[in-house]
């Protein structure tokens, strides 16, 4: 797969990244496309639960989404800091990192339609 440079606009600020050369295409047929960013990035200071029901809000909204498996490749791929990404929390990220296969079975617990209840 190709890579290239691509800016992407995060809260103002603009940030240069690795990204594949599909790392665009996807996000126009994203549920969240539109959507309001508050409710996948945090606002400064969000601690405890509001920080949880923000989350639990944004994972719901990616549970219905035909590209999650790419934005969530996405972000894991660029490294992406911030935010929910394809159903996986900053902490969530953070965890795949430094242990992938339990990282995956917990996202994917927690995040999956089909997981068990």
């Amino acid at each position: 797969m190709r890579k290239g440079r691509q800016l992407f606009p995060l809260e103002g600020h603009t940030r240069e990244v690795t990204a594949t050369s599909d790392s665009g295409e996807w996000r126009e047929r994203a549920v969240c496309c539109g959507a309001d960013v508050s409710v996948f990035f945090s606002p400064e200071g969000e601690r405890g639960h509001a920080r949880d029901r923000r989350e639990a809000q944004a994972r719901q909204v990616c549970q219905l989404c035909p590209v999650l498996a790419q934005c969530r490749d996405h972000a894991l791929t660029v490294g992406e800091p911030y935010g929910v990404w394809g159903g996986m929390t900053e902490g969530d990220r953070r965890k795949h990192v430094m242990h992938p296969h339990a990282a995956n079975v917990t996202a994917c617990q927690s995040n999956c339609a089909l997981a068990p209840r």
